[in-house]
């Protein structure tokens, strides 16, 4: 994080674009939409299941995410809390759609991670904060369901210093836990925050108070909580560091606020702090220079695309977080990869599936772009300068099935569809060079049940995934003369993937040792970068 860089324009200093990042479960959903009832986004938050005629939650709008009750689409929000400009990405906490998350981290400045507080630090909690951790993103913590059972504030502490290796400074303090929690000390701005069980959708009641000697606290706080929360704060300040903003811009500290997002507690507090603490848009990397926000020419990468959000108009949508600049409607942008400009007339900023034009936008912004195809994951858009974005991943698919139309005349619509969620980066796409057909690589097995749902429901193409020869892929690179001797040889073995790049399908390890055995000049990797 640069701190002796020129200050940015006000209207780029108020932006702050943040993913929220946990383990299925822990609430993430449900925070954001509270997110987007503080930020006078929505009127009232809905449960991602809904029961009869319950709102459906926003930032969920696939018919399998509606079913299921999970996410499994990355989606972008953006508006306006107090003075600041808030952009969320809300990620898929399921595993399987690990990989949407990944690349979703690369275009944002800092991360919320929500964890359960009966539940602790879980598996793809660990392996998404390893992700922020190699991108020294700065972590905002918020332990999630203090109203129900959940284990002693100090055990989730220990276990998140413990686990992720990072300093943990407590913002809040929970008063009381499970049936007996009432709500919370505000540590950073000596505040009482009561929550209201009445109504879900009500922002805490705030007592301004003077410290913890202040004896309007017995007017609100049971005597037997209270004196727990005196002696549980003395020993936290002895135990664990204040909070520090350059540590905690380094991506060293966490700080972490306690609430019930069902209850719409502690949320407001979190919101404050991303606002107060978090970072605003910063330099972002590209493979010839670093470009810094408050450049004045616009340039922006595609982070994701998503097919057929309006099936209606079946098009697709590129989101792109804008680097630097001052983007304005009608735009005339450079695409460096097809080296042709490209008008960017009809650009949308999103709440969920909802979408509105974008008159302008700033760096730090998401915004998407409707196109029939052009615009792919990686994809670099400049002023004319030709820059390439670094750092957005591909990773090689755990799983791999063989897929056909059930319908054996519609082959043509079938590759039609794949090539278009391999352009998303639903899936990859392999294209084996002695059998017909596709082979198509996942990294868990519910995205075989998502693709298969939604070719369905987006193309009325019912398909089969079956069985493959082989679980792995790696991409193909190094000497020329030593890759074409191998793709001679190992004809069986060899595909191409969306983008042309040559793959070598495995069966087992041993294939793997084999190829870099008896052909030292070639390499296989598991990631491939998306910078095209």
């Amino acid at each position: 994080m640069l701190t002796n860089a020129a200050p940015l324009p006000p209207e780029i200093a108020r932006r702050r674009t943040f993913a929220i990042i946990s383990h299925p479960d822990a609430g993430k959903t449900t925070l954001t939409e509270k997110f987007l009832l503080f930020g006078g986004a929505i009127q009232m938050a809905g449960q991602v299941r809904a029961k009869g005629d319950a709102r459906r939650t926003r930032s969920d709008y696939m018919k399998i995410e509606a079913d299921r009750g999970i996410s499994v689409s990355a989606s972008a929000m953006s508006f306006d809390f107090r003075q600041y400009r808030f952009n969320l990405v809300d990620t898929p906490g399921h595993s399987d759609f690990s990989e949407d998350t990944y690349r979703t981290l690369t275009a944002v400045d800092a991360a919320i991670m929500v964890i359960d507080g009966a539940k602790g630090v879980e598996s793809q909690t660990r392996k998404l904060f390893e992700v922020c951790r190699l991108r020294d993103l700065p972590i905002l913590t918020f332990c999630n369901k203090m109203d129900r059972e959940s284990r002693d504030v100090f055990a989730i502490i220990d276990e998140i210093q413990e686990n992720l290796a990072i300093d943990v400074t407590p913002a809040s303090w929970p008063i009381g836990q499970g049936r007996d929690f009432i709500g919370a000390y505000d540590i950073l701005h000596d505040r009482l925050e009561i929550m209201d069980r009445a109504d879900r959708n009500r922002v805490a009641e705030s007592i301004q108070i003077s410290g913890l000697d202040d004896p309007r606290l017995a007017d609100h706080v049971p005597a037997d909580l209270l004196a727990k929360l005196r002696e549980d704060l003395e020993m936290a300040r002895e135990l664990l560091p204040a909070f520090d903003r350059e540590q905690f811009l380094h991506g060293a500290m966490t700080p972490i606020w306690f609430g019930s997002a069902i209850n719409s507690f502690g949320v407001k507090e979190l919101m404050d702090g991303i606002g107060e603490y978090g970072p605003e848009p910063q330099p972002q990397k590209a493979a010839e220079r670093q470009i810094a926000a408050e450049e004045t020419p616009v340039t922006g990468f595609v982070f994701k695309v998503q097919a057929n959000m309006d099936p209606k108009h079946r098009d697709r949508v590129a989101f792109v977080r804008l680097a630097s600049g001052h983007f304005e409607r009608g735009m005339k942008m450079f695409h460096v990869r097809s080296k042709k400009p490209m008008t960017v007339t009809n650009p949308v900023l999103f709440l969920a599936a909802d979408r509105e034009l974008a008159e302008e936008a700033w760096a730090g912004d998401i915004i998407g772009i409707p196109n029939h195809g052009q615009l792919r994951i990686g994809d670099a858009l400049t002023e004319g300068e030709s820059l390439r974005f670094t750092g957005i991943p591909s990773f090689a698919p755990e799983l791999l099935q063989s897929i056909r139309a059930l319908d054996p005349m519609k082959a043509k619509h079938l590759e039609k569809a794949l090539t278009q969620f391999a352009e998303e980066g639903a899936a990859k796409v392999f294209k084996p060079m002695v059998s017909s057909g596709y082979i198509v690589g996942v990294v868990g097995a519910l995205q075989f049940e998502v693709l298969a749902s939604r070719i369905e429901q987006e193309y009325a193409l019912p398909v089969r995934f079956e069985g493959s020869n082989f679980t792995s892929a790696r991409w193909i690179s190094g000497d020329k003369a030593a890759i074409e001797k191998l793709v001679n040889v190992n004809k069986q073995h060899i595909a191409t993937d969306s983008d042309g790049d040559l793959v070598f399908l495995t069966r087992l390890q041993w294939d793997i040792d084999r190829v870099l055995r008896d052909y030292p000049g070639v390499k296989l990797t598991a990631t491939k970068e998306m910078m095209v």
